[in-house]
């Protein structure tokens, strides 16, 4: 079995992280989507939310669950026996960084990365540009999935 952690803190999720997910799905039997949980961060979403969103855009993928965590990805991953962690790479300086993350990784837990480049239609949405938009009022509609919605 192919199982895949796709990481990261969705604040919020965005059709960027969208596009990542539904293109790894031939790839692997099953992909859970992971929410980070780290005390010392402010999210403008609570968990809960963040958490929602996730489950409302993949409601009709079996293939797909959302979790929570804390700690090291390597050990959640070993905890669910996954093989492989799902990345999305939008620009240089994410294969950078990814890439480093990516060789401790290995090095600390033999677990391998797969990247996907996300697709030029939405390689310029970030989850911080998304959060940047909503608090100055602006449209942020055509960035994230149709589960996230906020009253402005």
């Amino acid at each position: 079995m192919r199982k895949a952690i796709f990481p990261g803190s969705f604040d919020p999720i965005t059709l960027g992280h969208e596009d990542i997910i539904k293109r790894g799905l031939p790839l692997f039997d099953e992909i859970v989507i992971a929410i980070g949980v780290n005390a010392e961060k402010k999210y403008m979403f609570s968990l809960e939310e963040r958490k929602r969103f996730i489950e409302e855009t993949f409601k009709n993928e079996p293939k797909i669950s959302v979790i929570t965590y804390e700690g090291l990805t390597i050990d959640l991953a070993k905890k669910l026996k996954a093989n492989f962690i799902l990345r999305g790479l939008r620009n240089p300086a994410d294969f950078e960084f990814e890439k480093a993350i990516a060789h401790t990784n290995r090095k600390l837990s033999k677990i391998e990365t797969v990247f996907l480049l996300t697709a030029a239609s939405t390689s310029f949405i970030s989850s911080s540009i998304v959060r940047d938009v909503l608090r100055h009022g602006g449209e942020y509609e055509m960035l994230v999935p149709n589960a996230v919605r906020v009253k402005k």
